[in-house]
C-alpha cells in the first residue's frame, strides 16, 4: 500500500487538502491585491482615449473567460459522457468555472460602459450607419437594449450551471450516500451542454464578432469555443504539475492523466486549425468583399505578422511538439506546451480585436503597452484570487466520487 494513500485505497488527507500553512492558502489575497491594482491602473490609463481601453479590456475579458467557459465545459461534458479517467482533476475544472460569476461583474466595463467604443453599430446618430443598408438588415439583433439584455442572459446561464455543479460537487463530498448527486449531475448534463452551446455561440457573436458588424462567420462560434477546450486543459496540466511541485496529488494524479490532457490539447490544436482554415478558405473561395475585408485589415502593417505568427503559435509548432508520447508524459515539457497554448490564446484574442480598432484608426502598427498589460493583469488576478480561493476551500478532488479508484487507477494502452 502506498504511503500516499490509505488503507481503502483512497488518498491521504493531506495530499488532497491544502494545508493551513501551505503558500497556496496565501494566493487569493495576493492574486486580489493584483488584480485590483491592476484595473485600477488600467481604468487610470484610460484617459481621454477610451476605446483604447476598452479594447484591451476586452482582449483579456475574452482571454481569461475562455477558461471559465472551458471549465465549465470540461465538468458538464465528463458528466455527459461518463467518463471515468477526469474525475481527479475535475474538481480543478469545477474550481475554474466558478471564476464566471466573477467575470459576468468584470463584464459591466464591455457591456454598459464601454459599448459605444467598441462597436460602430451602436452609433445610431452617425449617418455613415443609418445609411448603412446592412447594418439597418441588421437592427432587430444589433441594437443596444437587445445586446445588454442577451449578455445579462448569457452571464446567468453560464454563472447559474457553473455553481449548480460546483454546489452538488463538493455537496457529494459530505454526503451519506454519493449516487444520487452523481445521477443528477448525469442526467443535467444533455440540457447544460445545449444550453452551453447555444450562450457560448452567440456569446462569441455578440462580443467579438460584432466588432466589425459586415462580416459574418456561422462557425465563429465554433472557432472561439476551440480556443476555450484548449485553455482548460492545458490550464489544467499546469495547475496539476504545480501542486505536485507543492507535495498534493502526487499519489493521484498520474502520467496517465497528463498524457490524456496532452492528448486533448494536441486535438484541440487539430480542431482549431479545422475550424479556422474552414473559415478562411470558405471566405476566400467565395470572395464576397464584405467577408473578405475582415481578413484584408489583418494582412497589412505588424497585423500580417501576427498572423503568420498566430498560424504558427496556435497550430504548427504546438501540433509537432505534442505528437510525442514522452513529451506529454513528461510534467516538463508537458508544463511549457501547456504555457505556450495558453500564451496563444491570448495572442488568438488580441488578433480577433485589435485589428478591428486598428482598422478604424486606419493605423496598423502593433501598440501593445501599460494599459494592456493592466487589464491583463487587473483581470487575471481577480480570476485567479477566485480560482485559488475555491481550491484551497474544499478537497482537490471529489472524495466521494463512486468511480474515483477507477480514476486514480486509469491506464493508457
Amino acid at each position: 500500500m502506498s504511503a500516499h494513500h490509505d488503507a481503502g485505497g483512497l488518498p491521504a488527507h493531506e495530499e488532497i487538502h491544502i494545508g493551513e500553512k501551505s503558500g497556496w492558502r496565501k494566493l487569493p489575497l495576493v492574486f486580489g491585491v493584483i488584480g485590483l491594482a491592476g484595473l485600477g491602473l488600467g481604468f487610470a490609463t484610460k484617459g481621454e482615449h477610451g476605446a483604447d481601453f476598452y479594447f484591451a479590456y476586452l482582449v483579456s475579458l475574452m482571454f481569461w473567460l475562455a477558461l471559465g467557459l472551458g471549465g465549465l465545459f470540461f465538468v458538464i461534458i465528463q458528466h455527459g459522457t461518463r467518463a471515468g479517467w477526469s474525475i481527479v482533476v475535475r474538481r480543478l475544472a469545477e474550481n475554474a468555472m466558478m471564476t464566471l460569476p466573477a467575470l459576468a461583474v468584470l463584464a459591466i466595463p464591455v457591456v454598459f460602459l464601454g459599448a459605444h467604443d467598441l462597436f460602430h453599430w451602436t452609433h445610431v446618430d452617425d449617418p455613415a450607419v443609418a445609411n448603412d443598408v446592412m447594418l439597418q438588415a441588421k437592427a432587430g439583433y444589433l441594437n443596444e437594449g437587445s445586446f445588454r439584455v442577451r449578455a445579462i442572459i448569457y452571464m446567468v446561464v453560464w454563472s447559474g450551471l457553473a455553481l449548480m455543479y460546483w454546489g452538488w460537487s463538493t455537496k457529494q463530498d459530505k454526503a451519506r450516500d454519493p449516487i444520487p448527486l452523481t445521477h443528477k449531475m448525469r442526467w443535467a448534463a444533455p440540457l447544460s451542454i445545449m444550453a452551453f452551446a447555444l450562450s457560448l455561440t452567440f456569446g462569441a457573436f455578440d462580443w467579438l464578432m460584432s466588432l466589425d458588424p459586415h462580416w459574418f462567420s456561422t462557425i465563429f462560434g465554433v472557432y472561439y469555443f476551440a480556443g476555450c477546450v484548449s485553455f482548460i486543459h492545458a490550464f489544467l496540466a499546469l495547475v496539476v504539475i504545480l501542486l505536485h511541485r507543492s507535495g498534493y496529488l502526487r499519489g493521484v494524479v498520474t502520467p496517465e492523466h497528463f498524457h490524456d490532457l496532452g492528448k486533448m490539447m494536441f486535438a484541440f490544436t487539430v480542431f482549431w486549425a479545422y475550424i479556422a482554415f474552414s473559415q478562411y478558405m470558405l471566405i476566400w473561395y467565395a470572395s464576397i468583399p464584405e467577408e473578405t475585408h475582415w481578413f484584408s485589415y489583418r494582412g497589412q502593417g505588424s497585423f500580417l505578422t501576427l498572423s503568420l505568427v498566430l498560424v504558427f503559435a496556435r497550430f504548427v509548432l504546438p501540433f509537432l511538439g505534442l505528437m510525442s508520447r514522452r513529451i506529454k508524459r513528461n510534467p516538463k515539457t508537458l508544463m511549457f506546451w501547456a504555457i505556450w497554448v495558453m500564451a496563444a490564446e491570448f495572442i488568438d484574442m488580441y488578433w480577433l480585436v485589435q485589428p478591428v480598432h486598428a482598422n478604424e484608426k486606419q493605423a496598423f502598427d502593433i501598440h501593445f503597452g501599460i494599459t494592456d498589460i493592466a487589464t491583463f493583469v487587473g483581470i487575471g488576478g481577480v480570476v485567479l484570487a477566485v480560482f485559488t480561493w475555491a481550491t484551497c476551500k474544499n478537497a482537490l478532488i471529489p472524495t466521494k466520487d463512486p468511480r474515483l479508484l477507477e480514476s486514480i487507477n486509469h491506464e493508457n494502452f
